[in-house]
């Protein structure tokens, strides 16, 4: 039985929780399914009002199929992950320092990784506009 104040989940901890069990089960659970996955002897209320929260904060979907609301979340682990990247980007007057300093503190294969996926970008980008553009593509048989 937890006891007093430091007894209590480090900040986030229960809401990590509840994402790694919509995430896991891959469809909309409602929050008494939620609860019987957690299993810590949470109460049901518990529960519907960390979903209700996420779902308020845009992080869940939900839908009411039956007697209950079931919740889904609106992205994966990585994409929840970036979108929080992203806002705190955006707080950021210098962002450019920002992104400096963040890319000084990449590992050696991360940065690899980064280039990788900018280089995938730029490329993506660029086909896409000259696809959208109507003009014959790198694709196309009549470009060549």
């Amino acid at each position: 039985m937890r006891v007093g104040r430091d007894a209590r989940r480090p900040h986030g901890e229960l809401v990590a929780d509840v994402l790694a069990v919509l995430w896991a089960a891959g469809e909309p659970l409602t929050a008494q399914q939620v609860k019987e996955a957690l299993d810590h002897g949470l109460a049901r209320t518990t529960v519907t009002t960390i979903l209700t929260r996420l779902h308020e904060k845009g992080t869940l979907v939900r839908s009411r199929p039956a007697r209950s609301f079931a919740y889904a979340p609106v992205e994966d682990a990585a994409g929840l992950a970036a979108g929080r990247m992203r806002r705190e980007l955006e707080k950021e007057p210098q962002r450019d320092l920002v992104l400096k300093r963040f890319v000084s503190s990449l590992s050696e294969d991360d940065e690899d990784v980064l280039r990788r996926l900018l280089l995938d970008a730029q490329t993506e980008a660029a086909t896409t506009t000259a696809t959208n553009s109507g003009r014959p593509g790198p694709e196309d048989d009549a470009w060549a």
